[in-house]
């Protein structure tokens, strides 16, 4: 009640800050480099990384600087990777199910997806959001042969530095209402792991854009994936 009682009161300055912010920041855009490959030796590990701009790897000059790149260099010499890249600025969870949609049904071992910045600033609440992140589980799993879906939490909202105050807070306290909703679907969903995302406390990683992951940011959260995947192959099943 006390957060709703807040956005109405704080309602107008909000909705002013974030036209601001989406005048004033920069726009970045999609780093060039392969969206899809096959490399490395070992067991055979189909891989798909699914979701936002993050995941797409905005703020980084190149992909393989970006989430996809770090990941898949840090699984090849474990692994037989296939992968690919589904990703897109702006992107919902709606608009994640709607590109999914049309695509020829290919099975994976292993989705990552990145989801929920965009659900945040266009105002969806945790609820109707973790309906969207359930029916996307479902269609990974039914359709996609999903083995394992890793699922990335928000980023802390509340350090980014494009966000000025009130709006920032406000964001931040929406993003760990998300986290918290997403950790507590992941712990009874079969094959669903939260993958924390408290790798971007330190600004200066930032892209320069102060909303979107640097490098020292993707290197990091390629590395928790890549641990999590690895102890996932070992794991009895």
């Amino acid at each position: 009640m006390k957060h709703l009682a807040a956005t109405i009161a704080l309602g107008p300055l909000l909705l002013l800050q974030g036209r601001h912010v989406r005048r004033v920041t920069p726009v970045l855009p999609e780093p060039p480099g392969p969206r899809y490959g096959r490399a490395g030796t070992g067991p055979a590990l189909r891989l798909l990384i699914l979701g936002d701009s993050a995941a797409a790897g905005v703020g980084a000059a190149t992909q393989g600087e970006a989430l996809s790149g770090q990941l898949v260099q840090a699984l090849l010499p474990r692994f037989d990777l296939t992968w690919k890249l589904i990703a897109r600025t702006g992107a919902t969870t709606q608009d994640t199910l709607q590109m999914l949609a049309p695509l020829e049904r290919e099975p994976f071992d292993v989705v990552v997806t990145s989801l929920g910045v965009n659900d945040v600033t266009g105002g969806r609440s945790p609820r109707r959001w973790m309906i969207d992140q359930a029916r996307l589980v479902t269609l990974l799993r039914e359709e996609f042969g999903a083995k394992r879906i890793l699922l990335s939490a928000l980023p802390p909202m509340h350090l980014f530095p494009a966000l000025p105050q009130p709006l920032r807070a406000y964001l931040g306290a929406q993003a760990l209402r998300y986290n918290a909703a997403l950790r507590a679907f992941a712990r009874t969903a079969p094959g669903c792991t939260w993958v924390p995302l408290d790798v971007t406390q330190d600004r200066s990683h930032m892209a320069h854009d102060g909303f979107h992951p640097g490098p020292p940011v993707y290197a990091a959260w390629a590395e928790l994936l890549a641990r999590q995947i690895e102890a996932d192959a070992v794991a009895p099943r």
